[in-house]
């Protein structure tokens, strides 16, 4: 049997232990251990599992993930995204649709310093949905608010999904960071348009809130005060070169903390529940990257991506739908597998084909980002939707889909505008360098 028949019949089996629903860190190491076995020898295999867990565990650059983590959790447990969406209410909620607006907001802003979708929708869900219900919001319209704008948080630097695919190609993160901020804001932008739009349309959808006075709306800008300089300690550390990814991942830590503690919002068992959360999440996390390092050693082996990419370019198809069709396959996948796992199994199969294609690694590294994101909230399974039920236990999935509807339009023209003018997503990197 050839090495690429291998390949192909151990993406069988790996596709079957991932719908038996094993964890996915343990169904590719163990495939990739089992053909790498095959193809050079169990001694080998051994040997290559070893190197990759002592490289992985130990590397300096992988300390990035805890820190940024710890700095996400410490957020999450001192109560800022309620402070985030307080201001946005302010601000926007005598609009029509105003409160779905600063939903939005708020999850634009709370991504930008918890670094997690799932922990932005579980969020802005429990602040956000009782003041829209207490305004009689379409249920549609407010849960579905929720489910998209938690997606905000995979572009909105620091993404932690963002330092994953770094680590995973190779990438720089700070351009990666760069990179995701514009498409993250027009996201934003898109979405708050969408609900505009709705509520012009049909107002009933989303009446208008309390107005509060230009003394209360400059008043409530110095709860943000925080987030603000954390955001610009990571960011223009980042930027100007003053630290490295891990150690931007330490000042983050380091200033949420201290924040948390100089607003009394952090208490013994809080702190607890934050550093269980990082080790549980953090643990988590390597066992994927130990699996995925593994399975990009046995897919290498067996010469699979670089089949691949050869026989697209031979095929002669336009770069753009070859790009289509990656991003189709990333919008199946997310059925059956959330984003860590995606990444894991797919970046080491098609960002070489992308690169093949004469793409960027950075420019293409988003939209692989955004397909995934829009994968959690595309029919029938839109894993964020299920997060949106949890907070909204009395609202039909139905509905919640009905609500997410205008968003995915929103979705695809912001999509099509990355795909024609890719100057979106490389102009900040391209400057940095």
């Amino acid at each position: 049997m050839s090495p690429i028949e291998t390949g192909l019949i151990a993406f069988v089996l790996l596709f079957g232990l991932i719908l038996l629903r094993l964890p996915i860190a343990f169904s590719m190491g163990l495939v990739a251990f089992c053909g790498f076995a095959y193809l050079r020898s169990p001694e080998a295999a051994f040997a290559k599992l070893a190197n990759i867990a002592f490289d992985t565990i130990s590397s300096f650059t992988f300390g990035v993930l805890p820190l940024f983590i710890l700095m996400a959790h410490v957020i999450f447990q001192s109560g800022m995204g309620r402070d985030l969406y307080e201001v946005a209410a302010k601000w926007l909620g005598h609009q029509r649709g105003g409160l779905a607006m600063a939903t939005v907001g708020g999850c634009a802003g709370f991504a930008a310093v918890s670094a997690s979708s799932v922990a932005t929708v579980s969020t802005m869900g429990l602040v956000s949905l009782p003041e829209m219900r207490k305004y009689r919001y379409s249920p549609a319209l407010a849960t579905g608010s929720i489910a998209a704008g938690g997606t905000i948080g995979s572009l909105i630097p620091p993404s932690g999904m963002l330092i994953v695919l770094g680590l995973l190609t190779e990438l720089s993160i700070s351009k990666l960071f760069l990179a995701g901020l514009v498409p993250g804001i027009l996201e934003a932008i898109f979405y708050m348009a969408t609900i505009f739009l709705l509520c012009s349309w049909r107002p009933a959808l989303g009446p208008p809130g309390r107005r509060y006075s230009w003394a209360e709306r400059f008043s409530s800008l110095k709860v943000v005060g925080e987030v603000v300089l954390l955001m610009a300690l990571v960011l223009g550390g980042l930027v100007g070169g003053l630290f490295t990814p891990t150690e931007a991942g330490a000042v983050g830590a380091s200033g949420a903390l201290a924040f948390a503690l100089i607003r009394k919002r952090l208490t013994v068992a809080k702190f607890k529940a934050a550093i269980v959360a990082t080790l549980k999440t953090t643990g988590f996390l390597y066992a994927i990257f130990i699996g995925a390092f593994m399975m990009t050693s046995f897919m290498t082996a067996t010469g699979i991506p670089a089949a691949i990419s050869e026989s697209i370019v031979e095929l002669d198809v336009a770069p753009l739908l070859a790009i289509l069709a990656i991003f189709l396959i990333y919008l199946l996948l997310g059925a059956v597998l959330d984003t860590t796992g995606m990444m894991a199994l797919t970046v080491p199969v098609f960002f070489p084909v992308a690169q093949a294609l004469g793409f960027e690694g950075i420019w293409f590294a988003i939209i692989i980002i955004r397909a995934m994101e829009i994968a959690l909230i595309t029919p029938p399974i839109g894993m964020a939707v299920y997060l949106v039920k949890s907070v909204a236990p009395d609202v039909p999935v139905g509905t919640i889909f009905r609500g997410i509807t205008p968003f995915l339009a929103a979705d695809f023209l912001l999509v099509m505008l990355l795909l024609f003018v890719p100057g979106i997503i490389t102009f900040l990197p391209n400057w940095l360098s």
